[in-house]
């Protein structure tokens, strides 16, 4: 069914981009999709060669728990756009057999099967929502109209389609992402239907404190030859801002990788150059050396994250060299550990058990091969960040690690490492401006109605032209663009507060107002009635009476076995079923299912309700005690409506409120204009836009390309 139900969305894009006459490429594209799917079902359907083995849905599984959701992201979507960020046209395996898996479970369940857990449901682009929501929230989707990816990027982002460099670096390619997205308090609205979103501060979980309440950062001046080498990055982005050399020779995609590579250690750009005595990992191996003397005792374990430069069997890379300096210092070997040796599952139990037990106390490592699902915490007190990461959600799983539950050490260290003057310092404002993006996305009330996308990984000619000079405009125009963002947020939390408080004081207030009105006039005829149907004693009791069912009782054991006999009626009725009468009411019986109880109502002008209990006379009782609380009702009333009258007078005064930052957001905004427009930002040639070039360790093979500009 799932794969059909995939060809049956092929042909039905296929049929439409016919009609649209979309381009040759994109519609051969869908056939060629077309084909693969049948060929995938083919094969599923040959019953030729079938192992005879217990299937998924005999196994009797009817709520599904997934850990690290955020594993099962590469999932194929059906859609006309080629190469979105965040979305894929193929897909792997394990992806396709959870959305098969919550499928079956949502049509077993209802929609109420499947539990997903992740700490970073969004790590690059929103697009990754989309992912998540039809794993979670299919039929809403489709209710909405939503599901196919094509109409819910048309209703929730804007895409634009700019050049990127071919992954060989020897080339052009095209791609579509998303350069906005739009609607989304109401992208946020549906996707909190299943989301129940918990942060740190929120679940106040037994973690350790990070020394200081946030990382040490770590500046570094840079050397005369890495200022000159960041100076000539910029004359780079000069030439090819004027199209002085080919796109396959230079563009600002590889100029920005080499800004990363040249703020980590400058003998990656040339290994022939000096040791600077100020690099990084000089810097680096200090701390981690003191760090390691000083908690001797105790075994603490340190753990290094570097992307760039890992290692190699020959020429220059910084995990060796760091290792080497660290044996050099006296600290033996065996406790200085790369995760990249650890080549099988296997190798990393073994790897980890030791670090736990502190027989390694430093391992160096990727985020990719030492992010999520590396458990040793145990004896970690510190973390060395010696390059930035393009994502977020790295920067989160690379803290994780060690800021986590099971740390025997109460306080930890952070250290990020800068290199003053190049990339480095930009490098993690672009990190944090997504992480506020995805925090405000994950957690506002109100988020903003537009936002800028996440992915973006090759700076802009002015943002590098402006970082080469050391302008200091550019930190202005970040500083800038934060401040913005947060009175934006600010300003559009006030619009909806305002838009509230106008709907409660032409609407909600006023109806509210009327309605206890009301309830209190009925009310009171409802006592007037009470106190002219009942009778009293020579002594001011009050004579018990009732009629249930045409009997009049005056005993209340008699009355309480009958009503109990006419309740019965209620089970089988979709209505309230009248009994008799009581005080002047009529006396109405009906059965709750839900909560699977019998409740009584004495009508009049108004309806007043008790339940219904197993014991005669006490029902009786609790029938005299409504009758009898209606005084006190009356009171509680009257206390309502003064409230409410109040509260809406505090909403008529809160309404002429102003937003109190308008001048500020107003300045600020036409500052940051300016900068954009002294900067030049946004009138750049063509630049080029795209994935970071990620180092996949595990690939085997690489191009001598791809060896010299990732590894080198």
């Amino acid at each position: 069914m799932y794969l059909q139900k995939q060809i049956d969305d092929v042909v039905a894009q296929t049929a439409a981009l016919k009609t649209q006459r979309a381009e040759n490429f994109t519609i051969k594209q869908m056939e060629r999709m077309k084909k693969q799917l049948q060929r995938k079902l083919d094969k599923l359907n040959d019953q030729s060669r079938k192992d005879d083995v217990i299937t998924f849905e005999e196994l009797g599984v009817d709520s599904l728990m997934v850990d690290e959701a955020h594993y099962f992201k590469n999932a194929m979507v059906t859609t006309k756009m080629t190469r979105v960020a965040g979305i894929s046209q193929t897909e792997s395996q394990k992806a396709s057999d959870m959305y098969m898996k919550c499928m079956y479970m949502d049509e077993l369940t209802g929609g109420h099967g499947i539990v997903f857990a992740t700490g970073t449901p969004i790590s690059n682009s929103m697009t990754e929502m989309y992912i998540m929501m039809r794993y979670l929230q299919y039929e809403l989707l489709e209710q909405e109209g939503l599901l196919n990816f094509d109409a819910w990027a048309s209703t929730f982002g804007e895409s634009v389609t700019a050049i990127e460099l071919a992954p060989e670096g020897n080339g052009y390619r095209s791609k579509t992402r998303f350069a906005k997205f739009y609607n989304l308090p109401e992208l946020m609205n549906m996707f909190k239907q299943c989301a129940d979103i918990q942060t740190a501060d929120m679940l106040k979980l037994p973690v350790p404190e990070i020394t200081g309440g946030k990382p040490t950062i770590v500046k570094l001046p840079p050397s005369e030859l890495q200022r000159q080498m960041v100076a000539a990055l910029g004359d780079r982005a000069e030439a090819v801002r004027n199209r002085l050399v080919a796109p396959n020779e230079d563009n600002m995609l590889r100029i920005t990788n080499d800004g990363r590579k040249l703020a980590l250690d400058q003998r990656l750009m040339n290994p022939l150059l000096p040791d600077d005595p100020d690099s990084k990992a000089n810097a680096c191996v200090e701390r981690v050396f003191t760090i390691w003397e000083k908690t001797k005792a105790q075994r603490s374990t340190q753990m290094i994250f570097c992307d760039l430069s890992t290692p190699r069997a020959e020429g220059f890379d910084v995990y060796n060299d760091i290792r080497d300096k660290l044996v050099a210092r006296g600290i033996p070997k065996e406790e200085v550990q790369f995760i990249h040796d650890a080549d099988t599952e296997a190798k990393k139990a073994e790897l980890f058990g030791k670090v736990r037990s502190g027989a390694v106390r430093v391992l160096m490592g990727s985020t990719q091969k030492m992010g999520a699902g590396t458990n040793v915490q145990t004896r970690l007190c510190a973390l060395h960040h010696l390059d930035c990461p393009w994502r977020p959600a790295d920067i989160a799983q690379r803290n994780g690690r060690m800021v986590r539950q099971g740390n025997m050490n109460k306080e930890v260290s952070i250290f990020i490492y800068i290199t003053e003057a190049t990339f480095d310092a930009y490098s993690y404002q672009l990190v944090e401006n997504k992480q506020k993006f995805i925090s405000q996305i994950m957690t506002s009330k109100s988020p903003a109605r537009s936002c800028e996308d996440l992915d973006e990984a090759a700076l802009s000619y002015a943002e590098v032209k402006a970082l080469a000079a050391g302008n200091p405009m550019i930190k202005e125009k970040m500083d800038l663009d934060i401040q913005v963002a947060r009175l934006r947020t600010l300003k559009a939390a006030y619009n909806s507060q305002h838009y509230r408080l106008e709907d409660a004081v032409t609407g909600i207030f006023l109806r509210e107002i009327r309605g206890t009105e009301c309830r209190i006039q009925a009310f009171e005829k409802d006592m007037q009635t009470a106190k002219d149907s009942q009778s009293y004693d020579k002594d001011g009791k009050l004579v018990f009476s009732i009629e249930l069912d045409g009997t009049s009782y005056d005993k209340r054991e008699d009355a309480g076995k009958a009503l109990l006999g006419l309740v019965g009626a209620a089970v089988r009725a979709d209505h309230h079923v009248l009994v008799g009468h009581y005080a002047g009411f009529e006396v109405t019986v009906a059965y709750v299912p839900l909560s699977k109880v019998f409740v009584a109502h004495l009508v009049g002008q108004a309806t007043h309700t008790t339940e219904l209990g197993s014991d005669a006379a006490g029902n009786m009782v609790r029938l005299q005690n409504v009758v009898a609380a209606l005084p006190q009702e009356v009171s509680g009333l009257r206390n309502n409506l003064q409230q409410l009258r109040v509260q809406l007078d505090s909403a008529k005064e809160e309404l002429q409120q102003p937003f109190l930052q308008e001048q500020e957001l107003n300045d600020k905004s036409a500052r940051l204009a300016e900068l954009d427009a002294l900067l030049n930002v946004g009138n750049d040639a063509p630049v080029l836009e795209g994935e970071a070039e990620v180092v996949n360790e595990d690939d085997s093979v690489r191009t001598p390309r791809e060896e010299n500009e990732l590894e080198r």
